[in-house]
C-alpha cells in the first residue's frame, strides 16, 4: 500500500451521486486525484516515494477468478475509491494500493493531471466500438465527462455532435470543431450508427434507442454505476426488433490517459471550472452540483 499525499482533486458526478444519498458511503468521498507518495508499505515500490502520481479508482484482489484471466476491472472483490466505505481522496493524505499508481512525467502539470481518469474512460468509451469512416455518432449529456467522450470521439470521427441542455457549455464543443445541438432540437429519426449515453440514465437509454439505426450500437458509460436505477420504465422490445447492441463502458486504463496527456493529443484545460481550496469543499460540492459547472476542483496546500 502507499500513502498518498493529495494536492488536487476534483468533484466526480460519482461525488455527487454519493453526496446525495444514491450511494451507501460513510466517510471521506472522491477518487480523482493528482498527489505525491509520501510512503509505501514495506519494499513494495519504494521508487516510488516522492514521486508525482495519479490512479485506478478500483481496488480489485488480483486473485479471483476473473483477475487471474485478465479481467481485473471486473474484479468479484472490487471496491472503490471514496465508495462503499472505502476511504476517498479528498482528504490531505489517503491509502490507496501501489498497483493502482501511475507516475506522472513531468511534461504534464498537475492542472490537465486531475483530468486524467475522465480522459482514460473517454478512450475507453472510443474503443468498445468500431468509429470510422462516415460513421455518425451522437453524444447524450454536456458534462465535463460527456464533452471529453465527444473530443475523442470527434478526432476517429468528424460526424460526432453532442447534445445537452446547457448552451454555456456549447462553446466548448464549438472550439473543438464539434457539432452541438440543444437535446430538444433533435428528432428521435433512427439515424445514428452509434448513440454514446454519457451516464446510466434511463431517459437517455430511450432517447438512444430512438436516435440509433437498426443494428446500430448504444454505448452506456458508468460514471453512477453504483447507483441503484429503476429501469422498470423502460420497453427493450426495440432492441430486439431493430437488432440494437447495448455496450457498457465503465473505466479506462489510467496509464492510457497519462500518455495522450503526455502527447498532448487532447485539450483538457478547457473542461477545467472552479476552483476551491480543501476547506470549502462542501461549498466546491454546490458548485458541481450548480447547472453549466464543469470540472470543480480542491486544492491542497503544499
Amino acid at each position: 500500500m502507499a500513502l498518498v499525499r493529495t494536492t488536487r482533486a476534483a468533484i466526480s458526478p460519482l461525488d455527487l451521486v454519493v453526496a446525495r444519498g444514491g450511494v451507501a458511503h460513510d466517510g471521506v468521498m472522491g477518487h480523482e486525484f493528482v498527489g505525491v507518495v509520501e510512503r509505501v508499505e514495506g519494499d513494495s515500490a519504494p521508487a516510488l516515494v516522492g514521486k508525482r502520481v495519479v490512479g485506478q479508482p478500483e481496488i480489485v484482489c488480483a486473485a479471483c477468478d476473473l483477475c487471474r484471466a485478465g479481467l481485473s476491472r471486473h474484479c468479484r472483490a472490487r471496491r472503490t475509491l471514496g465508495v462503499g466505505g472505502v476511504a476517498g481522496c479528498i482528504a490531505e493524505r489517503f491509502v490507496v494500493p501501489v498497483r493502482n499508481l501511475v507516475v506522472l512525467p513531468d511534461a504534464i502539470e498537475s492542472e490537465a493531471a486531475i483530468l486524467t481518469e475522465p480522459l482514460s474512460c473517454a478512450l475507453h468509451a472510443s474503443q468498445v466500438v468500431r468509429i470510422v469512416g462516415k460513421t455518425y455518432v451522437t453524444v447524450l449529456g454536456d458534462d465535463a465527462h460527456a464533452l471529453l467522450a465527444a473530443q475523442v470521439m470527434a478526432r476517429q470521427n468528424a460526424s460526432v455532435r453532442v447534445l445537452g441542455e446547457c448552451p454555456e457549455r456549447f462553446s466548448i464543443a464549438e472550439k473543438w470543431g464539434v457539432k452541438h445541438r440543444h437535446a430538444s432540437e433533435v428528432g428521435l429519426r433512427a439515424d445514428q450508427d452509434v448513440v454514446v449515453c454519457s451516464s446510466p440514465d434511463p431517459r437517455s437509454l430511450v432517447a438512444a434507442m430512438g436516435m440509433v439505426r437498426p443494428r446500430g450500437k448504444i454505448v452506456v458509460r458508468g460514471a453512477e454505476a453504483h447507483e441503484r436505477i429503476d429501469w422498470s420504465g423502460v420497453d427493450l422490445s426495440l432492441v430486439a426488433d431493430a437488432e440494437l447492441e447495448i455496450v457498457g463502458a465503465r473505466g479506462g486504463r489510467i496509464a492510457d490517459g497519462v500518455a495522450a496527456l503526455e502527447q498532448k493529443q487532447f485539450d483538457v484545460g478547457s473542461l477545467l471550472g472552479r476552483r476551491f481550496r480543501i476547506d470549502d469543499a462542501v461549498a466546491a460540492l454546490r458548485a458541481a452540483s450548480e447547472p453549466g459547472a464543469l470540472k470543480v476542483i480542491v486544492e491542497f496546500p503544499g
